[in-house]
């Protein structure tokens, strides 16, 4: 596909293309998106928009046909048919009305896909909460530890700052070096389900290893190992939800993977409450059972996967047809749902084949300027995800309420109420990530975060030990508020829709690596930061950090809400000259509007697109019947 080039006059757009926005005169071209090939056939951009735009009724039942026959679904033909008529229409919410081969009742079942969309078979549901389930793991792995690491360091004796950071990090080392990479492999071997066992099973493994840990360096090691679940785990569970769910509620669903690991999160800090006085088994014992007490909820998501559905679309890729129908009729509530959903990710499955086939995707990766920007933009927002200082929280939290004045009993119980904060507020992400936008969600909350932060660090300067207390608690609570439906959802969902389909697994897998990175960098470096520079300048740090987060977003990062794939195509190929440059023409614009509240004008923008225009399914439903109705005598 070649690579939009913004810096060049635009040509004329053909149908369907973006087209120049008003400010194209005023501000530079930023270049279109064509939807047809060198060929006069459609793009890949617009092929996996609907790979079956340009079909005609008659095609889309020659191909089907072709497909069952090949695939071993002949017994299915009929629901096929149907499927793949339904699925010509995707475009459009009401387009199955025209389509006089669907019976009316058949119809009934569509109409409340739509007015109904939560009404799913308890399948789905049940595999949505194995998903959620290997959320809680992640999330309550990254916080035990907040709570037993007090009482390691003594037992233990460790003393020296870069060694409790490096314990502490030692799973994200490992994720970071392994972890995330083992990820394409297992789901090679086994699928989605078999790689979130495996998760699992280290999850429960590294949790009893760590119970009964005798020394330093077992206990190091056993931290080390739990590295594996952690980057297998984030990368594929996202993906097995999203590749199971329907579109209607598709983002809804994968965005409680950020819900459930805040809960998880929250569950972490529960646990070392639960356990503080637990010192029956030697006075530090209390770490055993805290780090211990993480092999539970695995143990429940490896019996959950069992009675879960494989992915079809992974079935397919395997060439197992009738599994993946099986499958997806076990997530749908009527075989015409699973043939078109099926039918349908087989034509985006075997387009994403064409796309890699005789490429260099890893030099693709850095070379086109569209996939670097996505990587640019992607890799950003995990990095932020770090350096906005959330993590310092949640595995340092009961140290820093400890160093404000509070006993450990209370550090520990202030920690579990940022805990459950962080997971109340996450709940709001599932409506705004998609209504207020991923850049706008940034926009707000890093000015926010920061200034939570700086509040938080000049609150250690309070002189009288209450006041001090009272708001230091204040102010991280507070910053838990502003992250959570903020910065927290917004990294993983952007890092999974900003790169095109040919390289979404490397891009995935990079993001997903950078974001363990800087998360081991964050818990390996925090002892050492606070010791030098005291509890005021390390947060000071990292408000900082939050201030240039939200430089970059505003000049770098491209909004991804609501677009296709062909308008992703067009966005992430325009320069960060020309993207920059017009925000930063914009700042007067936002300054009278907002500051100096006067009417002033739209402002011209970036991006236009074209609506993109739906086939008439009335013209041709009553021949295609007939050839339906032919077929079947």
């Amino acid at each position: 596909m070649p690579e939009p080039r913004p810096d060049v006059e635009a040509p004329t757009p053909p149908s369907g293309a973006r087209r120049p926005s008003s400010s194209d005169e005023t501000y530079g071209t930023y270049g279109t998106y064509d939807t047809h090939n060198e060929k006069g056939g459609p793009s890949t951009a617009a092929l996996l928009r609907n790979p079956l735009e340009g079909m005609s009724e008659e095609d889309v039942l020659a191909d089907v046909d072709a497909f069952v026959h090949d695939k071993g679904l002949s017994e299915h033909r009929e629901d096929f048919r149907k499927g793949a008529l339904l699925a010509r229409v995707n475009g459009t919410s009401d387009g199955f009305e025209a389509v006089t081969a669907v019976s009316e009742s058949e119809k009934e079942i569509l109409r409340r896909e739509i007015t109904h969309r939560w009404s799913q078979p308890f399948t789905l549901y049940f595999l949505c909460t194995l998903c959620a389930g290997s959320a809680v793991v992640q999330g309550m792995d990254q916080t035990a530890v907040n709570g037993a690491q007090q009482y390691y360091y003594d037992e233990f004796d460790i003393r020296n700052e870069y060694m409790q950071g490096l314990m502490n990090g030692a799973p994200y080392l490992c994720s970071v070096l392994i972890g995330c990479w083992t990820n394409p492999f297992l789901n090679k071997i086994g699928g989605r389900r078999f790689t979130i066992f495996v998760s699992c099973v280290f999850s429960f493994l590294t949790s009893i290893w760590m119970g009964v840990a005798d020394s330093y360096w077992n206990l190091f090691a056993a931290r080390f190992c739990l590295g594996f679940a952690v980057g297998a785990k984030s990368s594929t569970t996202p993906v097995y939800s999203a590749e199971c769910t329907p579109k209607t509620i598709r983002g809804a669903l994968t965005m409680m993977w950020q819900m459930w690991t805040a809960f998880g999160i929250c569950l972490g800090f529960v646990v070392s409450v639960a356990f503080q006085n637990a010192d029956f088994l030697g006075e530090y014992s209390q770490w055993r059972w805290m780090l211990g007490s993480t092999g539970i909820p695995p143990l429940i998501v490896m019996a959950q996967v069992y009675f879960c559905p494989e992915s079809p679309r992974w079935y397919m890729e395997k060439g197992r047809y009738d599994r993946a129908y099986r499958s997806m009729c076990r997530l749908r509530h009527h075989p015409i749902q699973a043939a078109r959903d099926m039918y349908y990710s087989w034509k985006l499955l075997e387009i994403e084949r064409k796309e890699r086939e005789g490429r260099n995707l890893l030099k693709e990766f850095f070379t086109v300027r569209r996939n670097r920007r996505a990587a640019q933009s992607a890799w950003f927002t995990m990095f932020m995800q770090q350096f906005c200082g959330v993590n310092v929280i949640a595995y340092y939290s009961t140290s820093i309420f400890e160093s404000a004045g509070f006993s450990r009993s209370s550090a520990l119980l202030a920690s579990m109420g940022g805990g459950l904060i962080n997971w109340l507020f996450a709940i709001p992400a599932i409506y705004t990530i998609d209504t207020f936008g991923r850049r706008n969600l940034l926009l707000v909350s890093f000015p926010l975060m920061s200034l939570c932060l700086f509040f938080t660090a000049f609150a250690f300067l309070a002189e009288t030990e209450v006041v001090r207390t009272g708001l230091v608690m204040t102010g991280l609570y507070l910053f838990m508020v502003v992250y959570s439906p903020g910065e927290g959802p917004v990294p993983f969902t952007y890092s999974a829709e900003a790169f095109p389909l040919h390289i979404r697994d490397i891009g995935m897998s990079s993001s997903t690596a950078v974001c363990w990175g800087f998360n081991f960098i964050i818990s390996f470096s925090w002892p050492p930061l606070q010791r030098a520079f005291g509890d005021t300048g390390a947060f000071c740090w990292y408000a900082a950090w939050n201030l240039f987060g939200w430089v970059f977003a505003y000049f770098m990062l491209p909004e991804t809400k609501n677009l296709t794939l062909e308008e992703l195509d067009s966005v992430f190929g325009v320069t960060n000259r020309t993207h920059s440059g017009y925000y930063f023409r914009k700042l007067p614009w936002y300054a009278n509007k907002h500051i100096l509240r006067q009417d002033v004008a739209a402002f011209p923008p970036l991006y236009e697109f074209a609506e993109e225009t739906v086939p008439n399914e009335k013209a041709h439903s009553s021949h295609v019947e007939g050839l339906m109705a032919s077929d079947r005598r």
